[in-house]
């Protein structure tokens, strides 16, 4: 009998969590946090997050969107970053979004909000959205998860996103470019941010 399928990050694991503490480096600091299996790079700050925080300029305040926080190091950074801030840490992963709720907590970050996509306020309008996007959860999944949030960017606000060069980031620029954040108004302008290790970082805005 073959093996279940495993769940992806992007889904909640039903297994058990295996939590563990690990270290990491977030905004210039040495940190410790918890992790788990069963959401994404359980175990460091993956390569294409730190790329992202490399090519990123410093957080505004208001609210913020990490899409896709797995266990929090882009919300985590964005709230060290920028204290004043609201920082929605957005996944639906329940697991990913309790665990980036408990690193908030221990590292005394109040302004991070971990919740589902449907626990966001349809009012929130977000001065950035930096994400690591899902991109092995399908072209169709993805585009629509992108056309549900970038609409949502306030209108001077900009959205990062890093995506590997060998997965489709260069056709993501180009579908990105090609779109609208609402019916009749002018294409989101999209441009290359940077690039590195196989990376790249599209910058978004309306």
């Amino acid at each position: 009998m073959p093996e279940p399928a495993q769940p992806h990050y992007f889904e909640t694991p039903t297994g058990e969590e295996h939590r563990r503490e690990v270290t990491v480096t977030l905004a210039g600091r040495e940190l410790e946090v918890v992790t788990a299996d069963g959401v994404f790079s359980g175990g460091r700050v993956d390569l294409g997050t730190r790329v992202l925080f490399r090519e990123v300029p410093p957080p505004p305040a208001g609210d913020l969107l990490d899409l896709g926080c797995g266990w929090g190091p882009v919300a985590l950074t964005m709230a060290l970053r920028s204290p004043s801030a609201r920082v929605w840490a957005v996944d639906v992963n329940e697991r990913a979004v309790a665990l980036a709720a408990e690193n908030a907590r221990r590292l005394h970050l109040p302004g991070v909000t971990a919740v589902t996509p449907d626990q966001v306020p349809d009012g929130v309008r977000f001065a950035a959205i930096w994400s690591n996007p899902p991109i092995r959860v399908g072209k169709e999944a993805l585009h629509a998860l992108l056309l549900r949030w970038l609409p949502r960017l306030a209108p001077d606000g900009a959205a990062h996103l890093v995506a590997q060069r060998n997965l489709g980031a260069d056709s993501l620029h180009a579908w990105l470019a090609g779109q609208s954040p609402e019916p009749g108004a002018p294409r989101f302008t999209v441009t290359r941010a940077g690039s590195a290790k196989g990376y790249r970082v599209l910058r978004v805005t309306r």
